[in-house]
């Protein structure tokens, strides 16, 4: 069986099956990605046909003449994927040696500290361009609280760029540059993609400007609480494509060179796990942040975990909490924000909410994700288990952006 036989993405060679047999001693070398095929000298009866591989889903053939979907995808959008160096002013308040209990006992209280300093933190990360007038997608934590932004494209231009928003929540941000003409990329769609399917990342991993890597699609719809980062709303593409910190705000193309997600985290420790978000959610957060400077999310105010027999246990025998649970699943409340829609509801610490907005949610994902898709001031029921008793109560999700500005 031949290397292609058991490969499902590699198409098998062309040959002449007749005189395939004829061929003795020859070595057949498949690369997945700009096939590369090396043959050992057949007997001068053999005729073997141009060697020509197929790349799986695209009809476009990779030869070994060097055409490569991979460099061809790089060729198109590499000038649109620019290097952001940010430049954030931290000030601290100088400790001062009177704090020191020993100076203290004999120079008395000189106060609790000494003039403030200041000091410069610099970062770099990736971005692209969406539009020739200047628009750049990249990671909100690439420029949060930046004082400076300089943009670098490819060509070595250099820009001083604007932040026009940024969104903590799902971790986009738009900067500007003063600047027409510019290379773009092309956007795809992330909502069809599928496990196995190639990824592309080009950006700026630990200083190295313009770094391509390629791999698959790992995974998609990955929560944030499943890699870590609890606090974004975002269902994330895995994808095993090399990633390192400075690739945040790149994209992530698939093999046609569009952009199908944003690169912006990795899982320390692990190799292969890197993660993005996916291109609708970056684009419709940027087209709020371009619009009026920040984008709406609706919320609740409850800390909540999904509830397992494990947490449950936990719960019911610590003696320091006053929250007992009877329900088997669900989600349970653990806290609850001030002077939020959850307490103006009714909701208790303990609680198990089964149900919101008429549909049953076993999981603290399903919670979130079904506020995320609700409307900012309508009610929606909320079934919660209240010591083993059905409590409905109509609970109206508000603004978080208005919640974060008091």
């Amino acid at each position: 069986m031949s290397h292609c036989d058991r490969t499902p993405s590699c198409s098998r060679l062309a040959l002449t099956s007749r005189r395939w047999r004829q061929l003795t001693g020859a070595l057949l070398v498949l690369a997945s990605a700009g096939a590369v095929v090396a043959a050992q000298p057949a007997p001068a009866e053999a005729t073997v046909e141009a060697p020509v591989l197929l790349s799986q889903g695209t009809g476009r053939l990779l030869t070994g003449q060097g055409t490569n979907f991979i460099a061809d995808a790089v060729d198109r959008v590499g000038p649109a994927v620019v290097r952001i160096d940010a430049a954030r002013t931290v000030v601290r308040q100088t400790p001062s040696i009177f704090n020191d209990p020993f100076f203290r006992e004999f120079f008395g209280d000189f106060g609790v500290a000494g003039p403030p300093s200041t000091r410069v933190e610099r970062g770099t990360g990736s971005g692209f361009i969406i539009s020739g007038n200047g628009t750049i997608l990249t990671n909100a934590h690439v420029v949060q609280g930046a004082d400076q932004v300089i943009v670098t494209l490819r060509d070595g231009r250099e820009f001083r760029g604007e932040v026009v928003g940024e969104d903590p929540v799902t971790d986009v941000a738009v900067i500007r540059v003063e600047a027409t003409g510019l290379p773009t990329v092309s956007l795809g769609n992330s909502e069809t993609l599928r496990p196995g399917e190639w990824a592309i990342a080009i950006g700026n991993p630990l200083g190295l400007d313009n770094t391509v890597t390629a791999g698959i699609i790992s995974a998609t719809g990955r929560s944030s609480a499943q890699i870590r980062v609890p606090d974004k709303r975002v269902n994330f593409i895995q994808t095993d494509a090399a990633i390192n910190p400075g690739n945040s705000g790149g994209p992530l193309l698939n093999e046609r060179g569009e952009v199908i997600g944003m690169n912006t985290a990795i899982i320390g420790g692990a190799q292969g796990l890197g993660f993005a978000i996916p291109i609708e959610t970056a684009r419709q957060i940027a087209d709020e942040l371009i619009a009026k400077g920040y984008a709406e999310h609706p919320y609740l105010g409850l800390q909540m975990r999904t509830l397992t027999p494990e947490l449950r246990n936990i719960l019911n025998s610590d003696r320091r909490s006053n929250i007992r649970v009877q329900a088997s699943q669900g989600v349970v409340v653990l806290g609850i924000l001030p002077n939020s829609p959850a307490t103006r509801a009714g909701i208790r610490p303990g609680d198990v909410i089964e149900q919101l907005g008429g549909r049953a949610v076993t999981t603290a994902e399903a919670v979130q994700q079904i506020v995320q898709e609700s409307t900012i001031g309508q009610p929606m029921p909320i079934v919660v288990n209240r010591s083993g008793q059905s409590v409905t109560v109509n609970i109206s999700p508000a603004s978080l952006h208005a919640q974060s500005q008091r």
